[in-house]
């Protein structure tokens, strides 16, 4: 199964909700084609219509997996707190009867990086990376730590509750020092900048004019501008694009050890204690990528404790 062989798809919404979105758009919908990638089980799908006009409809209800329509829900929020000119689809309608939520964007007229990465497109996404990290929202955004706060205690949850069940054996002797490490990364990622929280290939869409627009904006908040870089640094490795260090490298970004260590101990916490949970209800690959990125989070971790 690949991370999107269960998304739901357009004839399989309710044809009252179908009909629905067809008056909103004051057209029918005469073909929709899933998008590629990404882990959530919703609705993802771009859409051409009778008048020959396309547009992006995304679409979950809590049967596809609980969690889900909160965040689409908080994705058309931040839709409306993005800053003019920010790289983002422009949210055209916003359905929801409580049980359903469905949102109809902009069509973006791209396509996702090439994976493994070209050396290429991987600059330019990164480019527009550091680029995202300069703008601040239209609107009060909550912070980063509010966002990740429940989530980057993986290394103290581990330590409370589960040492043994530590996977790596270097871990789990400084099971102790990583969990103080990770208690630092909030102080650390402090600001007042825009943060997408999820950049990763299958929400990026590279277009034919040389722009990068971002997709999926459902855990976006505020805080230091380099924090998108480094959290998307274990997919693009795991993604042929080269290690964290090089990539750093290449932006020519300046972060100093006491800095990295604790974010990027935030990041491997979390991986090796949510990767060791059942999958989610409709989310049957997650895990195995989480278990894949914390394998390279933790190598990086290792490389800068040493250099420390």
């Amino acid at each position: 199964m690949t991370a999107s062989d269960h998304r739901l798809q357009w004839h399989e919404l309710p044809e009252r909700l179908r009909a629905e979105v067809e008056r909103a758009l004051g057209a029918s919908v005469v073909e929709a084609v899933s998008q590629r990638g990404g882990y959530s089980p919703a609705l993802a799908s771009s859409c051409a219509l009778a008048d020959g006009r396309r547009v992006f409809v995304t679409a979950v209800s809590p049967a596809q997996n609980p969690d889900s329509p909160a965040m689409m829900r908080r994705e058309a929020e931040i839709a409306r707190c993005l800053p003019a000119g920010a790289p983002a689809p422009l949210l055209f309608h916003e359905l929801d009867d409580d049980e359903w939520i469905v949102l109809v964007f902009e069509h973006v007229d791209g396509r996702l990086p090439t994976t493994p990465w070209k050396p290429s497109e991987l600059d330019r996404v990164m480019d527009a990376t550091v680029e995202l990290g300069a703008l601040a929202p239209r609107t009060s955004l909550h912070t980063v730590a509010d966002q990740y706060g429940s989530m980057f205690v993986g290394w103290r949850t581990l330590e409370s509750e589960a040492p043994a069940a530590v996977p790596d054996p270097w871990c789990r002797a400084h099971l102790a020092e990583l969990a103080a490490e990770e208690a630092l990364w909030d102080q650390v990622t402090r600001g007042d900048r825009l943060i997408h929280g999820d950049v990763r290939s299958d929400n990026v869409l590279l277009t034919s004019d040389d722009r990068v627009v971002f997709v999926d904006w459902t855990s976006t908040c505020t805080g230091a501008g380099w924090f998108d870089v480094l959290a998307m640094l274990p997919a693009v490795e795991l993604e042929g694009g080269g290690s964290p260090e090089s990539v750093i490298a290449r932006l020519g970004l300046d972060l100093d050890p006491e800095t990295l260590v604790p974010v990027v101990a935030a990041f491997a916490g979390y991986f090796a204690e949510r990767s060791r949970l059942p999958d989610p209800p409709g989310l049957p690959t997650v895990r195995a990528f989480q278990r894949a990125q914390g394998d390279v989070t933790t190598a990086w971790l290792r490389r800068l404790w040493d250099r420390r």
